[in-house]
């Protein structure tokens, strides 16, 4: 099975509009910017995005909010994005707000084949409201469902021709978990190398959970707030 694609445009094939997508990183670390750029040139709408952030107004999944291209977003933290928040007041958005650890464990859920799991986050809040609550040990638990997704999105520091993934630090937080999850991953890798070059014990993501990879390009590895110390 041939994996490797020449571009995001060409590696996207197949999604269109209302599908769902999973799309990695955590903030703006990490984040596949050439397939959510590409993801604008293709004026797919009506999509659900599952993601831990929102972008920004300028950056990542803000360009999909700006262009009026997601119906719905499930995610942890929003607070950097000014069009999330007009949308969202103004009815325009569907938000579903998860505590970060349950989205992560969702996803990961989703990708290892478990239906739903409970746990103890968002007991007692607005989270609980329609779920399933039961008590183990004397503590209250809230059922949770696993996500899937029809595309997983995900960026990757080393990748090579076979699928298999490398993430650096802070850019794995979801990217693992979300590779697992979706029906057709598709990983952009800043260094895309032959099969066989990757240390077997370094490989976060194995390739069989991968079905479409490309070199990434013009990555820009924005970051949200730059805060400097006074010299």
């Amino acid at each position: 099975m041939k994996k490797v694609y020449p571009d995001a445009l060409s590696a996207l094939a197949g999604i269109s509009d209302h599908m769902t997508l999973m799309v990695g990183g955590f903030g703006l670390c990490g984040i596949p910017e050439n397939c959510i750029s590409a993801l604008v040139q293709m004026g797919v709408k009506g999509l659900t995005c599952i993601s831990n952030n929102a972008g920004v107004d300028n950056f990542g999944l803000g360009l999909l909010l700006r262009n009026r291209q997601i119906r719905k977003m499930i995610s942890s933290y929003v607070g950097e994005n000014a069009e999330f928040e007009r949308q969202l007041l103004a009815g325009e958005l569907e938000v579903e707000l998860i505590p970060q650890g349950t989205l992560a464990e969702r996803c990961r859920a989703g990708g290892a084949g478990i239906p739903a799991f409970y746990v103890p986050a968002g007991f007692g809040t607005e989270v609980a409201q329609g779920k399933e609550v039961r008590e183990f040990n004397g503590k209250m638990y809230l059922l949770e469902h696993a996500l899937t997704a029809d595309f997983a999105l995900v960026k990757a520091w080393k990748g090579d021709t076979h699928g298999n993934l490398i993430y650096r630090h802070t850019a794995n937080n979801f990217n693992h978990a979300m590779a697992m999850a979706g029906k057709i991953t598709i990983a952009e890798v800043e260094h895309l190398v032959p099969a066989g070059e990757l240390d077997p014990n370094q490989i976060h993501t194995p390739g069989i959970f991968v079905q479409r990879i490309f070199q990434a390009t013009n990555l820009e590895k924005r970051i949200e707030f730059v805060t400097t110390r006074k010299a």
